[in-house]
């Protein structure tokens, strides 16, 4: 089976069906992980002590995420290999949920109904949305969309062309722990920075081919002059390129000082144009899927290169 066709069924399969409703693998994974953690930083002051906690990070990152990755490795070199692969790939892609959880948040606030879209859009990000006005929302919800495009879509597709199925999960593992241990915070600063430069590690390549197919599909020399200008200033090496493009690409201006436990805090300007409005949320999902149509014409073009050099 070659790559394209393998990820055209794994895409396929996560459109028809999305992330399952129970006994997510990720999910699961998820419990451990938080057990693990707790279990970890129960030890007195080990959060405080860099050395120790960076050491205790990552051997905590290594012990969650190499039995998974040696176990659809070995599964993927058997006969049955293909659907294994096609099946991880389904799994590591979030491509529905992401339209899904952007389409929750655009209905209500087109609706007028800003208390509900107040309450969906603070299930995708991390800021204070009490106080948020229509514009507020719509941003953040943009942003949701163009970076979790990069993280949880194309970042996995970019790891499976790579690495078949065991790379597609390596990505989304080492992700799940990023989102839960990638924090600044007095718990997290030293026990999760193995899991954080990791994924920063393993997304900066699809960060920018992501950045790059943002602003192929959109409006190109704005997104491609934002990315230049602007992403380097983000707090994020890999959100910045793909939030930048994406903003140029649709021609809105994104980031801005936001509100995070109470705090203002400063972030800056990402794309020019206009403040982004409840159809722009929309906007950005078909940015994502006219991308992933992109990419899987990419990886058929490949795969006919391959063909035909053999």
């Amino acid at each position: 089976m070659t790559t394209a066709l393998a990820a055209g069924i794994g895409i396929a399969l996560d459109a028809a069906l999305g992330e399952p409703r129970r006994w997510h693998p990720l999910v699961g994974f998820g419990a451990v992980a938080a057990r693990l953690e707790r279990r970890l930083l129960a030890s007195p002051g080990l959060a405080e002590r860099p050395r120790a906690g960076r050491l205790v990070g990552a051997a905590a990152v290594a012990a969650l995420v190499a039995p998974p990755i040696a176990l659809v490795a070995g599964a993927s070199a058997t006969a049955a290999g293909p659907v294994v692969d096609v099946v991880a790939l389904y799994f590591a892609l979030g491509a529905r949920s992401l339209a899904e959880h952007a389409g929750a948040v655009a209905e209500p606030l087109a609706a007028g109904d800003l208390d509900a879209a107040r309450a969906r859009v603070a299930l995708i990000v991390s800021r204070d949305t009490a106080g948020m006005d229509p514009a507020e929302v719509s941003r953040a919800a943009v942003e949701s969309v163009l970076e979790n495009g990069s993280d949880a879509v194309f970042a996995s597709l970019f790891w499976f062309a790579v690495a078949g199925g065991a790379g597609a999960v390596a990505h989304r593992l080492v992700n799940t722990l990023d989102a839960m241990w990638g924090y600044r915070t007095d718990r997290f600063r030293f026990f999760g920075w193995a899991a954080a430069r990791l994924d920063d590690a393993l997304n900066w390549v699809p960060a920018r081919l992501t950045a790059a197919t943002y602003a192929m599909l959109g409006r190109t020399r704005a997104a491609l002059a934002c990315w230049r200008d602007q992403a380097s200033a983000w707090y994020s090496p890999n959100a910045g390129p793909a939030m930048a493009a994406g903003a140029g690409a649709l021609g809105v201006a994104l980031g801005g000082d936001a509100r995070y436990h109470g705090l203002l805090r400063p972030r800056p300007v990402l794309g020019l144009g206009r403040a982004p409005e409840a159809s722009d949320i929309g906007r950005a999902v078909r940015l994502v899927r006219f991308g992933i149509v992109a990419w899987l014409a990419a990886l058929a073009a490949i795969d006919l290169g391959r063909w035909w050099l053999d």
